[in-house]
């Protein structure tokens, strides 16, 4: 930073906040997890009925405890009447008028604690059933009450005029935003206390100098902004003090398109906050993901529908060896280049790169300097927190001869490099603007060393998702020892071999028929799934039961449906937990975009059930064409592997235009040869290609062009995560993951023909590793990465618009987040 804005941004940190908003901030995110549980709250006669009791029973009871103490304990709000009570709060004006109208003061929270706190309620239990004998305490969120609703509502002695309805449905994906593993980080959350701090300071210093400017805030200061306005008395308070009003947050507007309210405000607020406080806006973490996924159900999960209990668990890790993996987001812009050789003519750019292996991030990008070419572009991409980042910086001139497309070879003009473990390994700044001195490649030799200012954000490290690949491999001698049967010669077989990302083996897989005797016949035919691990030692790992298989000594057992369940699952796999199997890809592994190009042959998306997910939480996706396997639970691991490969077994049985699994076919899977006799050896060609590339997560590895101001919609990090890097087996792998249309490998390509054959080749060149004002053209503009604005704060009114989808624009002219949706005017 410079003198000036370094000083600007002390001076916003001097702006006193009366709550303690990180902690308020992991009780929201706590709340938010509860409702989201109970969406029957999101809409429907339920939110009726909720808000009813909100204007009817809370609100007074409120009013009653913040006049004079009811009890010595704190009241404890029931859910459904917190919900409604944390929608009025985020409109700070309103809630202040409601309040003063009906009750002639604001109602704060003073000794009033949330319902997923643990205190108990027996207090407040019994005083609400003294004042309120006909409505219970606690609302029976799985009663059907289409029928009492609406008479009541319309009855209410006192209620607020504020639409709640229209409030509840503008705020209900906000939680889809938040819900993400590091915004409950201390380290991200008070980086966030921080950045709301100068977002205030902004809307603060506009009004003394009367400049007009709809301020618009990433999720991450959104989130601390929700939390402040929680408490609505301290907010009044703080705001007045600082802007001498009370600060709206509206969340009226929703529109991403180019050139709309909120794209044009969170442009603007992005240029003020780098001029006035020198560094970068957008934040790796903090941007719009995109909309929710489409719910399989709108049944929650109920315990009824665990049907099997495990005995013991199994202890994976004793069978495969994986070491940790650690992923991190990364946002990365160049901002500036300085002390350049006088008389240098050509375009810059730098190229950056990981100096060690990576099986997440392993190739090379490319970036334009802003400050020489107008183009402000940045990279959105995901690695491992180990290392260093290698920055090259390139000269390119074009030819002098006239009329003729010849460009002279490139020239590098130096390099540098940035640690990540320096950062990460412990967490000490998740976030650095720097500039840093080149080395001078040979015959640069200047007086000055040429420096680079990078501008780089990280998320707090997270386990990354295990990736494995399934290869068949060729016959085994007969004097091999990896499996010799006793009393019998042993005869060449296949093996599949299963191997993790950074191409090590894990275990070797083979499916065989064996007998095992019974008290009645000593001849019983059994198919099972042999595993032989790295230390050669062999294991049982399912067995076909009949009905269905065991797997891990009947820890788990995979179901077949007879017809596709209700939800349109095909299996069951049921130990200590509920996991249920649905074909093509679902929820965070779903399309969002290119509709036209997608194809779901072959991918089955493994989803968990459970009272903490009772709408499901995908933990696992399967490519049964390929062989591959992607998990994001490490439980799932084991039985995601062996599910791969009895799955595949039965897909070479049945082929891929539909995975409709039937009682009769699946007795005929009892005869396939599959990958594991050498009498039907063709059988294994279909199986297991082994991927070059990884999977990686929601962004990929996009680049984002900026040519000057943001345009918020695009893809972001919500496209499905499917078309990170591709494989060369699958093209674009139906472009399940905007924002990471980045590393195409083998068949297909994107960065200069397209999109493969996932994309039918249209992605017109923006969707490799970076994208360019067109996008992903031949994906109808809208396979390019997605960011997102929190709420808009204005003067007259602020937005919350977070968690509403984008539009399909592309962030082109501007840096490589997206805004929040809170504006200020």
């Amino acid at each position: 930073m410079e003198k000036e804005q370094e000083l600007e941004w002390l001076e916003a940190q001097k702006i006193v906040i009366s709550e303690d908003l990180v902690a308020v901030a992991k009780m929201q995110l706590q709340f938010l997890a509860v409702v989201d549980k109970h969406r029957c709250l999101y809409d429907g006669p339920t939110l009726q009925k909720a808000i009813y009791r909100y204007n009817a029973c809370w609100l007074p009871l409120l009013a009653k405890h913040s006049e004079s103490q009811i009890f010595k304990g704190p009241l404890v709000v029931p859910v459904d009447c917190e919900w409604i009570w944390h929608c009025h709060r985020l409109n700070p004006v309103r809630y202040k008028t409601d309040c003063e109208d009906l009750y002639g003061r604001i109602l704060d929270n003073y000794n009033v604690v949330s319902s997923v706190q643990g205190a108990s309620t027996s207090e407040t239990e019994e005083i609400w059933n003294t004042m309120y004998p006909n409505e219970p305490y606690l609302l029976d969120l799985t009663k059907d009450f289409s029928k009492d609703t609406s008479e009541k509502i319309s009855g209410c002695e006192k209620h607020t005029k504020y639409d709640l309805v229209s409030a509840v449905k503008r705020q209900s994906p906000f939680c889809y935003q938040v819900s993400r593993p590091h915004m409950n980080n201390q380290h991200f959350l008070e980086g966030a206390v921080a950045r709301y701090k100068g977002f205030l300071y902004l809307i603060k210093r506009n009004r003394e100098r009367s400049i007009k400017c709809f301020c618009v805030p990433t999720y991450d200061i959104d989130l601390i902004w929700h939390s402040h306005q929680l408490h609505p008395v301290s907010y009044c308070k703080d705001l007045c003090k600082l802007v001498g009003k009370v600060l709206e947050h509206d969340d009226m507007d929703s529109d991403r398109t180019k050139g709309k309210k909120l794209d044009v405000g969170f442009s603007e607020t992005t240029k003020q906050w780098e001029e006035t406080f020198g560094s970068r806006y957008w934040r790796a973490g903090a941007m719009h993901r995109g909309s929710a996924p489409s719910p399989l159900t709108t049944t929650p999960y109920s315990p009824n529908m665990m049907t099997k209990k495990v005995v013991a668990p199994y202890d994976c890790q004793k069978i495969i060896q994986l070491p940790e993996v650690k992923v991190v987001e990364v946002l990365l812009e160049i901002v500036g280049v300085k002390n350049l050789p006088v008389g240098h003519k050509g375009s810059l750019y730098v190229s950056f790169s990981k100096t060690q292996p990576d099986t997440i991030f392993n190739a090379k990008r490319r970036l334009t300097i802003f400050s020489e070419s107008g183009e402000k572009q940045v990279a959105s991409f995901q690695c491992e927190p180990t290392g260093e980042l290698l920055f090259q910086l390139i000269s390119h001139s074009p030819s002098n001869l006239p009329n003729l497309p010849i460009s002279r070879p490139s020239k590098k003009m130096g390099s540098t490099s940035l640690s990540l473990r320096e950062f990460l390994s412990p967490i000490s700044r998740l976030s650095v603007e720097k500039w840093l001195e080149l080395v001078p490649s040979s015959g640069n030799v200047s007086a000055k060393p040429i420096c680079l200012r990078i501008a780089i954000s990280f998320t707090v490290p997270a386990l990354a998702p295990r990736i494995f690949h399934t290869v068949c491999s060729r016959p085994f001698l007969r004097s091999s020892c990896f499996f010799p049967l006793p009393g019998r010669i042993q005869h060449a077989k296949r093996w599949t071999r299963v191997i993790d990302e950074a191409g090590s083996e894990v275990i070797s897989l083979q499916m065989r028929d064996s007998k095992k005797g019974t008290a009645r016949d000593t001849s019983v035919s059994r198919r099972e799934v042999i595993g032989v691990t790295t230390s050669l030692e062999t294991i049982t790992l399912a067995e076909f039961v009949g009905t269905g298989w065991s797997l891990m000594d009947y820890n788990w057992c995979l179901k077949f449906e007879k017809k596709s369940g209700k939800d349109g699952h095909l299996f069951e796999l049921v130990g200590n937990r509920m996991v249920k199997i649905y074909p093509g890809r679902k929820l965070e592994f779903e399309h969002k975009h290119c509709e036209r190009q997608k194809s779901d042959h072959g991918f089955l998306t493994a989803v968990e059930f459970s009272a903490e997910v009772p709408y499901g939480r995908a933990v696992a996706l399967l490519d049964l064409k390929s062989g591959f396997l992607k998990v994001n639970e490490e439980w799932l691991v084991l039985p995601g592997i062996i599910l791969v490969f009895i799955l595949s077994d039965i897909l070479r049985k049945e082929g891929c235009d539909s995975f409709t699994v039937s009682e009769g076919n699946l007795k005929e899977t009892e005869n396939l040869s599959g990958c594991y006799e050498d009498e039907n050896p063709n059988l294994s060609n279909t199986m297991g290609l082994e991927v070059e590339s990884k999977m990686e997560g929601p962004e990929g590895n996009a680049v984002m062009p900026e040519e000057g101001r943001s345009h918020s919609g695009g893809c972001g990090s919500g496209c499905g995560g499917g078309c990170g890097n591709m494989s060369k087996s699958g093209g674009c792998g139906g472009c399940g993951g905007c924002g990471g249309c980045g590393n195409m490998v083998k068949s297909g390509g994107c960065g200069g023909g397209g999109c493969g054959g996932g994309c039918g080749g249209g992605c017109g060149g923006g969707c490799g590793s970076r994208f360019k004002s067109g996008g992903c053209g031949g994906c109808g503009g809208e396979c390019g990465m997605r960011f997102g604005t929190g709420d808009s704060a204005g003067e007259s009114t602020y937005g919350t618009n977070a968690g509403n989808p984008c539009t399909g624009e592309h962030l082109r002219e501007a840096p490589p987040t997206q805004m929040n949706a809170t504006a200020v005017a």
